[in-house]
């Protein structure tokens, strides 16, 4: 960032530019544990300054990274070329809140968590629940595209976006979609930019669809021998009408760690279920009933159901320990959340335990087994040379064998900086050569984000 960039910052936003290195060092990392130093930290309050920033940056070609609160996973809010990062902790408030036409306007600084209670109060919630929920910002979710549990049914952010305000490349302000859950006028730009991880747009408010919360829920428990018992309940019990809200999955260490990290009352197992059936009082039960018969099968050892809210809690709560959980054994986990049609689920799960015996790597599966949403987490320690050298060619074999299945290398952590090198193998040549082109028309200089995403 040159003098005129800093100068012209700094006129647009005060003491909300910091310059600081102590500053700067606190924005230049997520939760992939990488690390890079920015030139500076702009804290926008509005709209209107945010568009300043980035006319300001292309002026000298510095790059600009959105960043919400650094929860994600792949690296794809780290500035590894320097720039501006833009955090959006000031740009926090729910602008709206309109039920009767189920939607809420919020700024993208917005906590996940925060939201959620909001709308608990008016008897509506926000599809979109990853486990970082009540530290992730609106923001960092519509970057990445996050699902959560809730989206086997719910659908994930694209889905449960109606529109949005954002800034382009070239410091274009552009809104997109509406307040509408219809809409046929041009193309669907704001499905676009909700997982383009700030590649294409800076977004500055969302106009979020909302849900009724259900009156009525119960969590199943099912328990299996092993791992392949449980992939296959998977996909009977997405094979039939009744669709549950939630449909977890925990391999036999997962389950371990659950219990005795997470403290959950589980009895060990091969392999575990969670199962959350919503509805209204009337159907519920019949609900319930068809997907326990799914659940049966060859294999399932214990099913059991509740309807209490604190004793799901519990289980949910486990659930969500266990990926910092897998921190405590193997610092530098890979941790990565393939996806694959439901029906191959159960092929995934055989072919990942293949390459675990044959790597000689750990590799602790769960996850959002409902999308086919795998969370696979290759564990291993820098003092163990051995594995530390297979992991790289474990982890290709992993994305050749989802791709071979017909699935894809995330169904919610994006691509950052961890999968851009994969790419090539997810998408074809023609429709890579597609999405240049859209990066070049939002952001002809490419200061957005520079580095992320495309190969």
């Amino acid at each position: 960032m040159d003098a005129a960039t800093e100068r012209a910052l700094r006129d647009a936003l005060g003491d909300a530019l910091r310059t600081d290195p102590a500053d700067r060092l606190a924005y230049g990392y997520d939760n992939s544990r990488r690390e890079a130093m920015p030139d500076a930290v702009a804290l926008p309050s509005s709209h209107d300054e945010v568009v300043a920033i980035v006319r300001a940056c292309r002026t000298s070609r510095t790059p600009v990274v959105a960043r919400g609160r650094g929860t994600n996973t792949t690296g794809a809010t780290v500035p590894v070329a320097g720039g501006v990062v833009v955090s959006f902790e000031r740009m926090n408030r729910i602008v709206a809140l309109e039920p009767d036409d189920r939607l809420a306007v919020v700024e993208p600084g917005v906590l996940n968590g925060d939201l959620q209670r909001t709308l608990a109060t008016v008897g509506f919630f926000w599809p979109p629940d990853p486990t970082s929920a009540d530290y992730a910002t609106i923001g960092g979710n519509l970057g990445c595209n996050a699902g959560g549990p809730r989206a086997v049914k719910y659908g994930t952010c694209r889905e449960n976006v109606l529109g949005l305000v954002a800034v382009t490349g070239t410091g274009e302000t552009i809104r997109t979609g509406g307040r509408t859950t219809k809409g046929a006028v041009g193309y669907d730009l704001t499905r676009l930019l909700v997982g383009a991880e700030g590649t294409l747009a800076l977004i500055t408010e969302a106009t979020l669809k909302l849900t009724p919360r259900a009156t009525a829920v119960a969590t199943l428990r099912a328990l299996y021998v092993d791992v392949g018992a449980a992939a296959r309940a998977v996909a009977r019990i997405m094979a039939q009408p009744a669709t549950p809200c939630a449909l977890e999955f925990m391999d036999g260490e997962a389950v371990r760690l659950a219990r005795e990290i997470g403290g959950a009352d589980i009895p060990a197992a091969g392999a575990l279920l969670m199962i959350e059936v919503d509805g209204d009082p009337a159907s519920l039960d019949a609900s319930v009933e068809a997907v326990a018969a799914a659940a049966r099968g060859e294999g399932m050892v214990q099913l059991g159901m509740t309807r209490d809210a604190a004793e799901a809690g519990k289980l949910w709560a486990a659930r969500k320990a266990l990926s910092p959980a897998l921190r405590t054994i193997a610092p530098n986990k890979i941790n990565e959340d393939v996806v694959v049609p439901v029906s191959r689920v159960p092929e995934l799960v055989a072919g990942v335990e293949a390459i675990s015996r044959e790597s000689g790597i750990a590799i602790v599966n769960f996850g959002h087994a409902g999308n086919g949403n795998i969370h696979v987490n290759l564990l291993y320690r820098d003092d163990d040379a051995q594995a530390k050298a297979n992991a790289p060619a474990a982890l290709s074999r992993v994305f050749d064998l989802v791709i071979a299945l017909g699935g894809t290398l995330s169904g919610e952590h994006g691509i950052g900086i961890d999968k851009r090198a994969f790419m090539p193998r997810a998408i074809d040549p023609p429709t890579l050569a597609l999405m240049r082109a859209i990066k070049a028309q939002f952001d002809p200089d490419g200061i957005l984000n520079p580095g992320k995403l495309l190969p």
